[in-house]
C-alpha cells in the first residue's frame, strides 16, 4: 500500500524529481496566464521556497523558475506522488484522530485521476478548481493532518497551511478559505497574477474544500432545469422531445443523466474524448458516436418510440446543431 509514504518528511532526504511521472496518460491543465515581471517571477519562486529548508534552495529555485516559465505556475512536481492517488477506507489511513483521517480521505478522493479533471495540476473540476496550489502544500497538509489531535485545528488559506492551533474536541479540525480577493481589485488579470505568484487559488465550490462528489452533486438541479424548460413551453411530458447541449466534464457530466431522468432524448456534444469516455464508462452516458448521421438516426428512432436516451457526440456542438 502506497498511502503511508505520503506522510513522511519530503525534505530529509529530498524527494527525487521523477520527471516521467508528469508524462503519465492523464489530461493536463493548459498553461496558465503568467503576466509577471522579472522581479515578480523572482517573488513567485521565493513564495514557493518558503516551504523548503534552505539547504535545498539553490537546486529548487532553478526548478521552480523553469516550472513557472513552462506552465505559468509553480506546481512543485518533484513532490507529486509517484503513484496514482486514491481514497482508501478511513480506517486504513491511521491518523491520530478519526476526523483528520476523514479529511485526508476527502483530499485523496479529490485527486483520484478517475475523479479529478487535471489531477497532476491539483485541479478537481471547472478548469481551475484547485485542491492545493502546489504539491508541497499537499505534502505538508497531509503531514499536519496525520499528526494532529482532537485538541488542534489546522488553518488553510488557498492551500497554504498557516499552522496547527490549540482548540477543543468540539471545534472544527480544519478551517479553509480560498480565492480571497479585495472586491475593488478582483479583476481576472489580478487573479491570474496572484495565482502565478502562488498567493491565492480558486477552490471552486468543492475542490478547495475537498468535498467534490462528481456530477451527482449537480444532477438534481440540472434535471429540474430541463423539466422547467419543458414546462415553460407548456409541455406536460418531455417524451420524444430532444434536448441538445454540450459538455460532459465534471459538472456538465450531469446533463445526460438529467435528460434521462426527465424522460427526453439528451444529445450532448463534447470535444474531449477523455471526458466523453469517462462519462460513458461511468454509466452517465448511454451511447456515443463521432458520426453525425448515426447520431441523427438514433434521435429519429427514439423520437418515434418516445423513449428516453442520452446520446454523446464526440465533436463540436456547432456541427451537431
Amino acid at each position: 500500500m502506497h498511502i503511508p509514504s505520503l506522510f513522511v518528511d519530503p525534505f530529509s532526504p529530498l524527494l527525487k524529481h521523477l520527471t516521467e511521472q508528469r508524462l503519465k496518460n492523464v489530461a493536463h491543465a493548459p498553461k496558465r496566464p503568467c503576466n509577471l515581471t522579472t522581479v515578480e517571477k523572482q517573488l513567485a519562486v521565493r513564495n514557493a521556497l518558503r516551504y523548503i529548508p534552505k539547504e535545498h534552495h539553490a537546486l529548487l529555485a532553478k526548478e521552480f523558475a523553469e516550472e513557472l516559465n513552462t506552465y505559468g505556475h509553480i506546481y512543485g512536481y518533484r513532490f507529486m506522488p509517484n503513484f496514482d492517488l486514491y481514497a482508501p477506507p478511513v480506517s486504513e489511513i491511521g491518523a491520530n484522530c478519526e476526523k483528520a483521517s476523514a479529511i485526508i480521505l476527502m483530499i485523496l478522493n479529490n485527486l483520484d485521476k478517475r475523479v479529478a479533471q487535471f489531477p497532476q495540476e491539483l485541479v478537481t473540476y471547472g478548469g481551475n478548481g484547485q485542491v492545493f496550489s502546489n504539491w508541497i502544500q499537499f505534502r505538508l497538509v497531509l503531514r499536519y493532518l496525520f499528526t494532529m489531535t482532537d485538541h488542534q485545528t489546522l488553518v488553510l488559506y488557498s492551500g497554504h497551511p498557516l499552522g496547527l492551533f490549540p482548540s477543543t474536541p468540539d471545534s472544527p479540525r480544519m478551517t479553509v478559505t480560498n480565492g480571497m480577493m479585495i472586491p475593488s481589485y478582483s479583476t481576472k488579470e489580478l487573479y491570474d497574477k496572484y495565482f502565478a505568484l502562488g498567493v491565492t487559488q480558486y477552490g471552486q465550490m468543492t475542490a478547495g474544500s475537498f468535498c467534490y462528489i462528481g456530477p451527482q452533486g449537480i444532477v438534481h438541479g440540472t434535471t429540474i432545469t430541463v423539466l422547467n424548460a419543458g414546462r415553460r413551453m407548456g409541455l406536460s411530458s418531455l417524451a420524444g422531445k430532444v434536448f441538445v447541449t454540450a459538455g460532459l466534464g465534471g459538472m456538465s457530466g450531469a446533463q445526460p443523466k438529467a435528460a434521462k431522468i426527465a424522460g427526453c432524448i439528451g444529445v450532448i456534444a463534447e470535444i474531449s474524448e477523455t471526458a466523453l469516455l469517462k462519462r460513458h464508462q461511468q454509466g452517465w452516458l448511454d451511447v456515443y458516436s463521432k458520426d453525425l448521421e448515426e447520431i441523427v438516426n438514433w434521435i429519429k428512432e427514439y423520437r418515434e418510440k418516445k423513449a428516453a436516451i442520452s446520446i454523446g457526440y464526440l465533436g463540436n456542438v456547432v456541427d451537431l446543431w
